[in-house]
């Protein structure tokens, strides 16, 4: 597809151990345009957050490979890596990785300060994203004073400040109340106008409905949802 911000072309990721062979994923096929919204939905087990890893080239497949705007991820140097997960990808796990010395808004203007964005632009830009995801008022607090719900809501920010053109979540609204959840899908809309591709991982019915498509992850592979 031409348009393809993220591909996959015969992926698979075997664990072995000893004797025993795990194979997690098999032959995974899945090609996701700008501007796309994908839910994966799948069984615990069933190597979503492997397949997320993979697609952001935190792991290297066994088998195939990831496309990253036409760039195979695993044939990169770590150091084009970094960079091009820094420019192009945001990453929102289930947890939320927050560095705890820093308050929100320094860890949201940290990807900014990494690629190289003035300390000024870097502290407007992560104040703007804090507002956005209704964290304003909390942006000078480190990640010890802040609820689960407030220091997701955070990491949400700091993947979303650097506009990338894809962004990888992991249960992305688990740890919150409905309004903040709310937010989120707002705020999952408006950068998708702004061609923002997202692969969200979920169990919640209504953040599946509310992407474009909806895929299951089973016996290893992916399957659309009729």
């Amino acid at each position: 597809m031409s348009n393809a911000v993220l591909v996959c072309e015969a992926l698979g990721r075997v664990y072995e151990d000893g004797e025993h062979r795990v194979a997690v994923l098999e032959n995974v096929n899945f090609s996701l345009p700008a501007g796309d919204k994908v839910a994966i939905i799948g069984a615990s087990g069933s190597g979503k957050s492997t397949l997320l890893n993979l697609l952001g080239g935190l792991d290297n497949p066994s088998t195939g490979r990831v496309l990253m705007s036409g760039q195979d991820l695993a044939s990169l140097a770590e150091p084009a890596l970094c960079r091009l997960r820094n420019e192009q990808l945001g990453f929102v796990y289930q947890f939320h990785h927050l560095l705890p010395e820093f308050d929100a808004r320094e860890n949201v203007a940290m990807p900014l300060l990494i690629r190289g964005l003035p300390r000024a632009k870097a502290w407007l830009k992560a104040q703007s994203m804090l507002e956005r995801v209704g964290m304003g008022p909390r942006m000078t607090h480190r990640p010890a004073q802040l609820s689960g719900g407030e220091r997701q809501r955070v990491a949400i920010a700091r993947a979303l400040v650097g506009e990338p053109a894809c962004v990888l979540m992991d249960e992305p609204t688990g740890n919150l109340d409905p309004h903040a959840a709310s937010q989120v899908l707002a705020l999952i809309d408006e950068l998708g106008e702004e061609q923002a591709s997202f692969v969200v991982v979920t169990h919640d019915p209504a953040i599946a409905a509310h992407m474009n498509r909806t895929v299951e992850l089973r016996d290893g592979g992916l399957w659309p949802l009729v």
